[in-house]
């Protein structure tokens, strides 16, 4: 008889909130100022950076965790140089994190923690109808092309990320995250030249990939479209 569950060994990627104010009123008319952005964290799992608070009174953990969760962002762990903020992360079921004065995860802690952290992103965000990017868009960067279409031409590495309201171009392997119709168009597409890409995401709905995609698909020209609000990973045949 099979045992009820398996315990195994899984990367879960994770993205870090590094969060700044206490001030709830801020902190709402923030994410509802952002809210067609964020729609992309949406059932993302993320980590909550409190580095900026010394001491767990400071913050009203609670409605903070309660006020992302209402723009869809899901808070699972708790991070901070400080050792007095995991029993804190421990009453809100919060898998806490230590980092050091900078922000970076200890050695010690990574080994226990349920996910690692990736380094912050640095953003870049270009307003125009197609945006093209001939350079390579490397790990903890992010490139928003904000009402238009983006194209990359140059690599992208793992942890990098390419956000489009339009559709997304990448004439090169891809090895980061692509989200494209990032303020909700369904009609919007992502052209990959070679596949191999962590995530994609269409209209804020998405796809992580744990594993190879099979061999007529990886490191393959593929188009990612919404079907019926199913995200399709087709081949492009080049005949």
């Amino acid at each position: 008889m099979k045992p009820a569950f398996d315990v195994k060994s899984a990367r879960l990627d994770v993205l870090a909130v590094h969060l700044h104010t206490a001030d709830l009123t801020e902190l709402e008319d923030f994410l509802s100022r952002r809210a067609g952005q964020l729609r992309e964290l949406e059932y993302m799992p993320l980590v909550l950076d409190v580095q900026d608070f010394e001491y767990p009174e400071s913050l009203n953990l609670a409605a903070v965790i309660s006020l992302f969760a209402r723009y869809g962002m899901q808070i699972l762990g708790l991070r901070h140089e400080s050792e007095v903020w995991a029993p804190y992360a421990a009453r809100f079921h919060l898998v806490f994190n230590r980092s050091d004065k900078n922000g970076e995860t200890s050695q010690a802690a990574a080994t226990v923690a349920a996910a690692p952290v990736p380094a912050p992103v640095q953003a870049t965000v270009i307003s125009n109808p197609t945006v093209l990017i001939s350079t390579p868009v490397r790990t903890g960067q992010q490139v928003y092309a904000e009402n238009g279409d983006l194209i990359v031409t140059g690599n992208v590495s793992q942890g990098a990320e390419l956000i489009a309201d339009g559709n997304i171009h990448i004439y090169a392997p891809m090895r980061g995250r692509a989200l494209a119709g990032a303020k909700g168009n369904k009609d919007a597409r992502i052209f990959i030249h070679s596949m191999q890409a962590e995530l994609v995401s269409v209209a804020g709905i998405y796809r992580n990939f744990e594993q190879d995609l099979p061999a007529h698909l990886h490191k393959k020209p593929v188009q990612v479209s919404l079907q019926d609000n199913r995200l399709v990973i087709a081949a492009i045949d080049a005949k």
